[in-house]
């Protein structure tokens, strides 16, 4: 692939991831969370979504896929990221007075629906 083949699918899967975050916070708004960030840009990395349903404020990271030849979209999901969410939830909270269960999710967007897998990150 040429640099302009790249930049294109770069583009392309950009936008999918994008449209993929919107319906997964559609999703959570539905099932009654409510949303505290999207993008959430800290040193290591970014979080799609933090959400809130009740006393547990869950860190999601969003994977959205058209097709399943690499795998189905929480297979994407290595052990470094999980490292790097706990780290950015640590940094969400450092100036955050807040008395919460945090959990780690996954919402996996594979042709147009919706797979919310709670507490995705134990045993990764």
């Amino acid at each position: 692939m040429d640099k302009k083949e790249l930049a294109e699918r770069d583009k392309r899967n950009k936008k999918l991831g994008k449209k993929g975050e919107k319906l997964a916070a559609k999703y959570l708004k539905k099932q009654g969370y409510k949303i505290l960030k999207k993008n959430f840009k800290n040193p290591f990395g970014e979080i799609d979504i933090i959400a809130r349903q009740g006393d547990v404020v869950a860190f999601i990271e969003v994977k959205t896929r058209l097709s399943d030849i690499f795998g189905v979209p929480s297979e994407a999901v290595t052990r470094d990221k999980c490292r790097k969410y706990a780290l950015g939830a640590k940094f969400f909270f450092a100036e955050r007075n807040v008395a919460c269960t945090i959990r780690f999710d996954i919402i996996e967007i594979f042709n147009g629906e919706v797979n919310h897998i709670i507490s995705a990150f134990e045993g990764r």
